[in-house]
């Protein structure tokens, strides 16, 4: 396979595991370390990825991708992360669901979910929720953001602050081995910082590939979740420091694996 055949493809291996390795690439292609870490050094050298030690990541960089390619990546692990997390959302409740691709697919899990009161600053998730005959759903204010159908700004805030919801459903854009939830948009974190400050309890939806990004608004500190769901184990560290702070953690992995 050619270069030009080969660069397209580890990109789509990066976005859908967050991180290539040297070895996995040779093997998957059948050729030299050398080649790969030759096509690698090419990516970086064109700002689509960022080398580390035997391999390379996605590039942390000040933008977010796309929203069309983000609600594609890693998509069967959204799905998984969501059924799990719908499983611990009672009914008779009023939810906050925020932003992101992997809210929405909770969304989707909540269908069926009887006596909902849902306000929510993602009009994808208002669009999802109106199949719920059972579901009252209320739109946040705010500044449209078209590239995701996002409401941000001083009116989203000032409209979540009259609510206290017994349970709030957020995404981050990263987040990093210290336990810090990180975002692109600096609107958007004045948003989610107001849902958690409003909320009983807060769920945060993250898949695998969150945790190899990098993101330069600071959000909020995993220490302030009552619980994290993922797709994969978490890094020690990280692991280590959700026990230290009560952090549930439940993996869609393990969930499989008991069934």
């Amino acid at each position: 396979m050619s270069q030009a055949l080969r660069h397209p493809e580890i990109l789509d291996l990066a976005r859908r595991d967050g991180k290539v390795t040297v070895e996995g690439l040779a093997s998957h292609f059948g050729v030299t370390l050398q080649t790969i870490r030759r096509d690698l050094s090419d990516l970086a050298d064109a700002g689509r990825l960022e080398r580390v030690h035997g391999g390379a990541i996605l590039p942390s960089g000040t933008m977010n991708i796309g929203y069309e390619e983000r609600r594609l990546m890693n998509l069967r692990e959204k799905q998984d992360i969501a059924r799990i997390c719908a499983r611990h959302v009672p009914e008779d409740a009023s939810l906050f669901i925020g932003i992101g691709t992997s809210t929405e697919a909770v969304a989707h899990e909540l269908l069926a979910h009887r006596n909902m009161m849902v306000v929510t600053n993602n009009m994808n998730v208002a669009n999802i929720l109106v199949d719920n005959a059972s579901c009252e759903i209320n739109v946040a204010g705010g500044t449209l953001r078209r590239s995701d159908g996002g409401l941000v700004g001083t009116l989203t805030t000032e409209t979540i602050a009259r609510f206290k919801f017994d349970l709030a459903i957020i995404g981050c854009s990263a987040l990093d081995e210290d336990g810090d939830l990180l975002d692109f948009d600096i609107r958007e974190v004045g948003v989610s910082q107001t849902i958690m400050r409003h909320a009983r309890r807060v769920f945060l939806v993250a898949d695998h590939s969150k945790i190899a990004r990098s993101a330069p608004a600071r959000i909020a500190s995993l220490a302030q979740v009552e619980a994290l769901f993922t797709d994969r184990p978490l890094p020690d560290a990280l692991g280590a420091r959700c026990a230290d702070w009560g952090v549930a953690v439940h993996c869609a992995r393990a969930w499989d694996q008991t069934r």
